[in-house]
């Protein structure tokens, strides 16, 4: 609301130049930290435990300042490549503390969520980004569009602050290591890390060139790439923002378990099919709801001056749905560690989608880049599904199929509506499927999860609805 369709591009922006060189420079140790430090929990052996945990501290400090001091040296020419001009080169050099912040706060996280402290996870996310947003928002207030770089680095310093508060719980035992032990520990973490920095660096590098793309290309007036570029990430944030919970919940949780199962192929089948239907469950709902509100839920979340970015949303909505049914099967990869699979299905859908994108701008318009995002997770989903068969026998259970064919159809009508019948039939249609499907998702969940799992408030709730029984199921 404060920066406008403008500003929040270039907030994009920016942000997008700060995570690709934390990309580079964290060396995936993020994702593989958690890996590791999983798989040492499995043995019981507190020394390695100990020398893990102290070998991911180090790496993600050093990672972190030499990702700062890459983008101090080289903000010259990132500014040229992305502004067409040296006129932000002082902004691009202070992202280096935003770089170095976001490393080590990686790294701590990777400790936690290693150990499987998951609640000590999810306060650490909530509070860094609600201590962020208290320090940020003053600063865009008062500056506008020139405090958009200082929130940028108020948020990372936020996040490493409340990193560094729960990962101290952690208590390892005290070890002394050789350079010898140093050598196998920091190369063992990142021959791993280092696909994993690949793969993330393609995706970051999608999406930088696709707001190069949008920079680039040739709008009507009064749009300019930066208002583009801002509706663009209007739709992405939104679209994203409630699918962020349950792909985070995955990769939270339910990849350290997958990890810990990941050579007995029955038993790691049976996990990513009930993920993959929980994920349908948690996720449709919210999607139609979107569907049906998505030009109320963008003026309310922004303003009113972010009406273009409605045709992206739905159908980046309609990709988010794919993203959850496809991402159970991804992390079979990522357990299992093969690193050539994983890197080679990364690039070959991060470069599907920048061809994707640039084609549907030139035929769409603004329109094009949602419809990219839907068709390459389309792809995506049918590719990894034939992966993921060949190496675990992998096959979607027949409740999993059943729930796809109740809520495709669901999801088409509403998605079409908007096309062929006026608003308030739109709305009444789109309200009764949200209904009637929120009802049917909670009912399957109180069927498959204990209630007593939920919390007390939802208990209640479900209760007080007679969407579950008071008595709590085995």
């Amino acid at each position: 609301m404060l920066l406008g369709p403008t500003g929040v591009g270039l907030l994009s922006i920016f942000d997008n130049i700060s995570e690709l060189t934390r990309t580079v420079a964290g060396l995936g140790i993020n994702t593989s930290g958690v890996r590791q430090i999983a798989e040492a929990v499995g043995t019981g052996d507190t020394a390695h435990i100990a020398r893990t945990v102290i070998t991911l501290r180090r790496v993600a400090f050093y990672s972190g300042a030499l990702g700062a001091l890459l983008l101090l040296v080289f903000s010259w020419p990132v500014s040229l490549l992305t502004f067409g001009s040296d006129g932000r080169v002082g902004e691009v050099a202070i992202l280096a503390l935003a770089v170095f912040f976001g490393d080590v706060s990686q790294g701590q996280a990777a400790l936690v969520q290693g150990m499987r402290r998951i609640s000590d996870l999810a306060r650490m996310n909530v509070l860094g980004a609600f201590y962020g947003t208290i320090f940020s928002i003053p600063i865009i207030y008062f500056y506008g569009e020139r405090g958009v770089v200082p929130s940028i680095v108020c948020v990372a310093a936020m996040s490493i602050l409340t990193s560094w508060w729960y990962a101290r719980k952690i208590q390892v035992e005290r070890v002394v290591m050789d350079w010898r032990q140093i050598f196998s520990q920091t190369s063992s973490l990142l021959k791993l890390g280092i696909i994993f920095m690949l793969t993330g660096l393609m995706t970051m590098g999608a999406m930088y060139l696709v707001r190069l793309i949008l920079l680039r290309s040739n709008w009507p007036a009064p749009m300019t790439g930066l208002d583009a570029a801002g509706f663009y990430q209007a739709a992405w944030g939104l679209g994203g923002l409630y699918m962020g919970y349950i792909v985070q919940a995955m990769g939270a949780d339910f990849y350290p378990r997958l990890t810990a199962v990941a050579n007995n192929h029955p038993e790691c089948n049976r996990l990513v099919n009930e993920q993959a239907e929980v994920g349908m469950l948690l996720a449709v709902p919210g999607v139609l709801a979107t569907l049906t509100f998505a030009p109320l839920v963008l003026q309310l979340f922004y303003s009113a001056k972010f009406g273009p970015a409605v045709e992206i949303l739905r159908w980046i909505c309609l990709g988010m749905v794919l993203r959850v049914a496809s991402w159970p099967m991804g992390f079979v990869l990522l357990a299992k560690g093969e690193k050539k699979i994983f890197f080679w299905s990364e690039l070959a859908s991060n470069l599907v989608y920048i061809a994707l994108i640039w084609v549907g701008v030139l035929q769409f318009g603004l329109r094009g880049t949602g419809i990219a995002f839907f068709v390459m997770y389309a792809i995506y989903w049918a590719g990894i599904y034939a992966i993921v068969r060949r190496l675990t026998g992998f096959h979607w259970s027949a409740a999993n199929r059943q729930l796809a064919l109740f809520f495709l159809p669901l999801l088409a009508m509403v998605f079409a509506s908007w096309y062929v019948l006026p608003q308030p039939a739109v709305l009444i249609l789109g309200v009764a499927v949200t209904l009637f499907t929120g009802i049917y998702s909670i009912k399957t969940l109180c069927s498959l999860v204990p209630l007593e799992r939920f919390p007390r408030l939802a208990q209640r709730i479900f209760v007080f609805l007679r969407l579950a029984s008071s008595k709590t199921n085995d």
